[in-house]
């Protein structure tokens, strides 16, 4: 009996020291999976911040980009503007010197009678040459302004005076002394004219 009993006591002992290695392996066991999600919540942070970085950085790329292609275009659009406005005014300082021949022309039709069989033949000369001279520079975008009759206007027209009229209404053009020129829409000269008033003048009094 008494060496049964001398027995069972080595039992009882291992199970008291069992107990604490197991609540301290869990233990451990616990701090070890803490400290896993610490560094992985570190580990997040410093990815979302790397993310947060790149995609700003790509936001300012992007930026820098568009302000590159809206320059550009606009480089490209000045360029096409300007060589548009060399072609249709290249011609603007020859045709400025070719106005006075077309105004010679003009006076010298003014001037002469037609009807006299003396001059016919230059007067015909002349008006066919300053026809064809017309038609000519009318290619290159040339056009006349002749506004007799028309209604006055100061983007095209300069007044040398104003006389009263009755057989044209207020602020219209009564008389053209010099015509005036456009090339491609452009003025190139005013025409001088006389602007009516209008009404007439009163023989009453």
């Amino acid at each position: 009996m008494s060496n049964e009993s001398h027995k069972a006591e080595p039992v009882q002992m291992d199970e008291t020291v069992a107990a604490p290695s197991h609540a301290a392996e869990a233990q451990a066991a616990d701090a070890s999976v803490v400290d896993e999600l610490t560094q992985a919540n570190f580990r997040i942070e410093e990815l979302e911040k790397a993310l947060a970085e790149a995609q700003a950085k790509v936001l300012e790329q992007q930026d820098s980009v568009i302000r590159a292609a809206a320059e550009a275009d606009n480089v490209r659009r000045r360029a096409a503007q300007d060589v548009e406005k060399a072609h249709k005014f290249a011609l603007e300082k020859f045709v400025n010197e070719l106005l006075p021949v077309i105004d010679n022309m003009e006076r010298a039709l003014v001037g002469a009678d037609k009807a006299d069989e003396t001059t016919k033949a230059m007067f015909e000369g002349v008006e066919l040459t300053q026809k064809t001279l017309l038609a000519a520079v009318e290619k290159f975008g040339v056009k006349q302004v002749d506004p007799l009759g028309q209604p006055f206007n100061p983007e095209q027209h300069q007044a040398i005076g104003m006389q009263p009229s009755a057989e044209h209404p207020a602020n219209s053009v009564m008389l053209v002394m010099q015509k005036g020129y456009l090339l491609n829409d452009r003025l190139l000269r005013p025409a001088m004219v006389m602007v009516s008033q209008g009404g007439g003048v009163d023989t009453q009094a």
